[in-house]
């Protein structure tokens, strides 16, 4: 006899009410639901809602569909339970309660058995929830059925796939930012303390972020409102070894599984499934940076910048003794469990299988990291197994860092090179785990590392970070060499040079100064030459080639000295004799604008054309594109500024593919000022067309503002950079007398509200973008100068009517057209306007003639039982006008 079945067909794990977001799984589920599918399977890790979606989906499908729909809950299993368990489990969720004496296969194979008056096999569906614990048997079973039961489906729930020959795999990601809001807020409800100010959203979106959108961990977070304020939990969240995350106390007890009580239980499920050699790969890899996932409906127009590749993981988690070094014994012959550099990639492969790991895949490489929360149970592991004798996260943290050091000198040596735009991609990508290494570095006694990887990256093209960022980076770490016992002095110098370069190009003169003085007494032993070594700038007095370079930009940038071209060329020539083909590059590049600014026509061309040659045949894709700035820079001072245009957005292209957002920003620059000389050009030859001088005044506005925004982020203050801010102060000033003052601040907002994450500036500089044909909701779109004045009275007029919501058969009617002559006179108003949508029509009115509107609105005639339509999102700011 069976006993009578432990849930109700259609019956599931009982959820909550507020469902968020998920849009494209559900529509994918259901299609495969209603399509041929046999086996679907959810995939992804512990509370991230693969539960839930079976749940929403079904209850979807049931609505369209009459199927029975029966549920295991395999969670009841203890981890191991054998075929006969599992069998029976799904048995007695299934099968009423029978009296009939056949076996608990024959039961559950009938009862999942339907078939028509024809004996036509009808559909039946069963949801394997939780299979990741017994996955091999499960798999049997899940087998077995399938080739038993024509009919069946099966929809499976697990941390990673059955590994049946037709699965079908959906992988559950984290929400979306807006969908991880939604349900802090809903949560937050439930606690008493609502949501509601612009502070408060914007603090649970902080939250949401650090908790990687992570569905379970925000309904952890929010009911922790019943015993602190937001800003205590995003203080909780740190990342760090203060993070509270994991030993916060359980979340409700009733209606919830015991694994998903707290953010360690979760976790904990996962990682007791693993194998020995699993867990420590996992608990190694918590010395790299954590990583992040993202829902593919979020932006994700950029690759992610995020993870470590596989030869990172081998070097720095596998056990090679020749990898520890300083004092730190070799882990492996100290336990039973070690993992050889050839076993990484296929534990790793089984880790992100597991949805413990997450995988990076371009079309190029695989990269891997571990979500935050993740990383700090990894990290507490990795603590457990220290020894007396060896600290497992001391040692793992050295070979990180080691292992970053060497591959930042390796880059510095060769990105002046065919290999450049790989190792620039490298650095970008690897950058979180660089900036983690110049932190451990700080604190593990070896801040020689540090400043090592520091001044290596200053050396290379800035490819991410900004000029505030790395001075910060430089300046800590050589200060903690300067308490070591032996001192590395040549390093200190290097480094002293490249904060003098950084404070140059943040606007820092006197800071850069100071730090000259010093580099001279440093590297100079005659005192009658340090007193006067500014005396003569022509004068060879032997002074290292950095030094050389870093002088030669502040008489430049500082004190627009024309001898600044004369010390900028001897120090190229002074790394080209080293062999260091960027310090030659950068120097030559420089020299370059130092020639355009101060020097003659000819020396300018001369000069830039020599350098542009020179890079186009060497083929560096970076030295090239800077090499074309300096062009477009001379080419607006002393030649063809139409020309000049050309090769700044062949330059800028290159910039933003290599994302290389220092020389874009002054790509961006060089073309405000070509802009405003094409202007002067064209208003001295007396054959400036009125239409076409605003065209190019109203780009050189917008991109005044954008390119104050772009600054702001690098933390430059361009007035301390006396020849680029002249540049900028004259195009403004052109720009400013074409337009006047009102229509110039309108359009220089407009620039400053372009978003630096999407590139914004750079596009509308590249020509790839048009404020004016944004959508309506952007904030520069918002601030666009309306365009009313330019429809006719009739136009305004039927406008009028459309933004009361008369449609356009109403309006020809009330007007006494043909409907021909309105559609004509609306798709008029949608070019003048530069619109998509009649709604957005409201945002263009008038403000003294709203009420006109009003008026009408009420008038529109409406068919008997017609309710007011509700406004849709995009018409929430002509409601709020009307």
């Amino acid at each position: 006899m069976m006993a009578s079945r432990r849930e109700r067909a259609g019956d599931p794990t009982v959820a909550t009410n507020g469902f968020v977001g998920r849009g494209p799984e559900l529509d994918k589920i259901s299609a495969l639901l209603v399509g041929s599918a046999r086996l679907i399977t959810l995939v992804g890790p512990g509370g991230i809602g693969k539960t839930r979606l079976a749940t929403e989906a079904l209850g979807r499908f049931g609505r369209a569909r009459r199927a029975p729909v029966f549920w295991v809950r395999l969670a009841r299993l203890a981890k191991g339970a054998d075929a006969v368990a599992i069998e029976e489990e799904a048995a007695a969720s299934v099968v009423e309660a029978d009296f009939s004496g056949r076996s608990g296969w024959d039961a559950l194979v009938d009862t999942l058995t339907r078939t028509d008056g024809a004996g036509r096999n009808l559909q039946t569906v069963l949801v394997m929830d939780n299979c990741e614990h017994v996955l091999a048997d499960t798999g049997g079973l899940i087998t077995e059925l399938l080739e038993a039961v024509p009919g069946l489906t099966i929809l499976a729930t697990s941390r990673e796939a059955i590994g049946w020959v037709d699965e079908h795999v959906v992988v559950v990601p984290p929400l979306t930012r807006q969908q991880a809001v939604t349900l802090f807020r809903q949560r937050a409800e439930l606690t008493g303390h609502p949501i509601v100010e612009p502070d408060e959203v914007a603090m649970a979106g902080l939250i949401c972020r650090r908790v990687d959108n992570h569905p379970l961990y925000i309904r952890l977070a929010a009911a922790r409102l019943l015993r602190q304020p937001l800003a205590m939990i995003v203080r909780e969240l740190s990342g760090e070894a203060t993070d509270k995350r994991l030993r916060w106390s359980h979340g409700p007890r009733v209606g919830a599984e015991p694994r998903h009580q707290g953010v360690r239980d979760v976790i904990a499920w996962s990682y007791d499934l693993c194998s020995d050699k699993e867990q420590l790969l996992l608990d190694r890899m918590s010395v790299f940076a954590a990583g992040y996932d993202t829902n593919p409906e979020d932006d994700t127009s950029s690759v992610m910048d995020v993870g470590a590749d596989l030869e990172a993981i081998e070097k720095v988690c596998g056990d090679d003794p020749a990898s520890d070094q300083g004092g730190q014994p070799s882990r492996q012959g100290m336990s039973a469990v070690g993992i050889a550099a050839e076993e990484v990639e296929g534990l790793l492969e089984r880790l992100v299988e597991q949805s413990l790991v997450t995988v990076h895949i371009t079309p190029t490489t695989v990269r891997y990291s571990l979500l935050e929360s993740i990383r700090l149970f990894s990290r507490q592991r990795l603590e457990e197994r220290s020894t007396g004798e060896v600290d497992e996260p001391a040692r793992l943290a050295q070979r990180h860092r080691r292992y970053y050091r060497d591959k930042i000198v390796h880059a510095q040596r060769h990105w002046f090179s065919p290999a450049e735009q790989d190792l620039l991609d490298w650095a970008r990508v690897a950058w979180d785990n660089i900036v983690t290494a110049i932190e451990t570095s700080l604190t593990s006694g070896e801040p020689t590392l540090g400043l090592e990887i520091s001044a290596g990256l200053i050396a290379l093209p800035i490819v991410k970070g900004s000029p505030r960022e790395m001075r910060r980076w430089i300046e800590r770490t050589l200060q903690a060499t300067r308490a070591l016992p032996v001192q590395p002095v040549k390093l200190q110098i290097r480094a002293m040079a490249l904060i003098g370069w950084l404070a140059l190009i943040q606007g820092r003169r006197e800071d850069a100064e100071q730090i000259l003085e010093a580099c001279v007494i440093a590297c100079i032993d005659d005192p009658q030459t340090r007193q006067n070594w500014r005396q003569a700038p022509e004068a060879d007095i032997g002074l290292p080639a950095l030094f050389e370079f870093v002088w030669g930009v502040e008489l430049m940038m500082a004190h627009r000295d024309p001898r600044a071209i004369t010390v900028l060329a001897r120090a190229r020539e002074k790394f080209r004799s080293l062999g260091d083909r960027g310090g030659e590059a950068i120097s030559a590049h420089f020299e370059a604008w130092t020639a355009s600014f101060l020097g003659s026509a000819q020396q300018a061309l001369r000069i830039t054309r020599r350098n542009l040659d020179y890079a186009s045949a060497s083929g560096e894709g970076w030295a090239k594109s800077w090499t074309e700035i300096a062009w477009a820079l001379a080419l607006t001072k002393h030649g063809d500024a139409t020309e000049a245009l050309t090769v700044g957005r062949t330059a800028l292209a290159h910039q933003v593919a290599v994302h290389d957002h220092w020389g874009a920003v002054w790509t961006v620059h060089i073309r405000m000022w070509t802009l405003a000389q094409i202007i002067t050009d064209l208003i001295a030859a007396d054959s400036a067309d009125r239409a076409e001088l605003r065209k190019l005044a109203t780009e050189t506005a917008q991109l005044v503002g954008g390119a104050a925004g772009l600054r702001a982020e690098l933390g430059v203050d361009i007035e301390e950079l006396s020849p680029l801010a002249d540049e900028t102060n004259k195009a403004i000033d052109v720009a400013r007398q074409v337009l006047g003052p009102a229509e110039f601040a309108a359009a220089e907002k407009q620039g400053s509200l372009l978003r630096s994450e999407l590139h914004e500036v750079q596009r509308l500089a590249l020509g790839t973008l048009s404020i004016e044909k944004m959508p309506m909701d952007h904030p520069a779109r918002q601030n666009t100068p309306s365009n009313w004045g330019e429809l006719s009275t009739a136009e305004q007029q039927v406008a009028t009517l459309a933004a009361a919501g008369w449609t356009n058969t109403e309006i020809a009617a009330r007007r006494g057209n043909s409907g021909r002559t309105v559609d004509a006179q609306m798709a008029a108003i949608f070019q003048k306007l530069t619109i998509a949508s009649r709604e957005d029509i409201i945002r263009f009115v008038p403000e003294d003639q709203i009420s006109e509107v009003r008026t009408e609105a009420a008038r529109r005639p409406r068919r008997p039982g017609e309710q007011p339509r509700r406004p849709r999102q995009g018409q929430q700011l002509g409601q709020q006008r009307l």
